[in-house]
C-alpha cells in the first residue's frame, strides 16, 4: 500500500544502502516521493538507489557519506538539496550497533560508535536544519529502546542511542519556532543482519533467542517488517498529518519497551 501524502516531498534518508534504510528508500520512491540516499557504503548504495528509481514512482539518487565527519555530510546535504531542489523530510536511520561487554570496551570502540551514532546524528539534523529554517520540516531519528532502558553487551551503543534521545527531545524544543518536528524511532525490525545473526545461531541459542522475544514483545513474540510495521509508521511521521507531534520517542517493537 503507498501513501499520497508523499508524492512530491524531497526526502533525505541516510543509511539507505542496507536494512531498513534500504526498505524506507523503496517505500518512499513508490509513494511518489523524490529521495536522495546516503550511505558510506557506495556500490551497495548506488544499487538499491537504481532499483528503488526503476520500481517506484518517484526518482532516487545516491550519495556517498559518512555521517561521522563533518565535511562529507556538508558536501552531501549540498549535493542532495540541488538533486531535490531543497528539503522536506531527513529520515535519519544510518547508525552501527557492534557488541562488546561493558568492562571489556575498546576506548577506539567507544569513540567509534559514539562518533557514527550521536555524532552523525548532531551533524546530520544540523545540516538539514539549515535547509529547512526558512519553510519547516520533518527530522525523524533513528533511536534505539537501548537508549531508554539499557542494552547488556551493547553499552556504547546504548550511551550513543541515548544520546540521540536527549538531542532529539532539545531540538524539537528548539526548532519548532521554525515549523521543524524532530521525533525519534525506536525500532525493532528484521533486517538482513538479523537474519544473517539467527542463521549463526546454534539451535538451544535460537530457541532461548526466541523465548526471550515471547515474553518481551506482546505482538507477534518477533521482531517486525519494514514494509508491514516501519514504513507506516514513517509515512505518518514525514507527511502532513504529523505537524503537531514531536520531541516523542515512538517504539515501533510489538511493546518490547513498554514492558518491563
Amino acid at each position: 500500500m503507498t501513501s499520497n501524502a508523499l508524492t512530491a516531498l524531497r526526502i533525505v534518508v541516510t543509511g539507505g544502502a542496507s536494512g531498513m534504510g534500504a526498505g524506507i528508500v523503496h517505500a518512499f520512491a513508490a509513494d511518489g516521493a523524490t529521495v536522495v540516499s546516503l550511505d558510506v557504503a557506495e556500490e551497495a548504495g548506488r544499487e538499491v538507489a537504481a532499483r528503488a528509481d526503476e520500481r517506484g514512482r518517484g526518482r532516487v539518487h545516491f550519495v556517498h557519506c559518512d555521517v561521522a565527519s563533518t565535511e562529507s555530510v556538508d558536501a552531501a546535504f549540498a549535493r542532495a538539496a540541488e538533486l531535490l531542489g531543497g528539503l522536506d523530510v531527513l529520515v535519519h536511520a544510518a547508525g552501527i550497533a557492534p557488541g562488546t561487554a561493558a568492562a571489556q570496551i575498546a576506548v577506539e570502540d567507544w569513540d567509534r560508535v559514539l562518533a557514527v551514532n550521536a555524532r552523525g546524528t548532531f551533524l546530520t539534523n544540523q545540516a538539514a536544519f539549515r535547509l529547512l529554517s526558512e519553510k519547516g520540516g520533518r527530522i525523524v531519528n533513528f533511536a534505539s529502546g537501548a537508549g531508554a532502558k539499557g542494552y547488556p553487551g551493547k553499552a556504547h551503543y546504548a550511551a550513543s542511542k541515548g544520546a540521540v534521545l536527549a538531542w532529539t527531545r532539545t531540538v524539537a524544543a528548539e526548532w519548532g519556532r521554525f515549523g521543524i518536528t524532530v521525533n525519534a524511532l525506536a525500532p525493532a525490525i528484521a533486517t538482513p543482519m538479523y537474519a544473517a545473526t539467527r542463521a549463526a545461531m546454534s539451535a538451544d541459542q535460537l530457541a532461548a533467542h526466541d523465548a526471550q522475544l515471547a515474553v518481551q514483545m506482546p505482538v507477534d513474540g518477533a521482531l517486525g517488517d519494514i514494509e508491514r510495521d516501519l514504513v507506516p509508521v514513517l509515512r505518518f511521521l514525514a507527511g502532513p498529518g504529523s505537524r503537531f507531534v514531536t520531541g516523542q520517542t515512538i517504539a515501533v517493537d510489538g511493546g518490547m519497551l513498554m514492558v518491563r
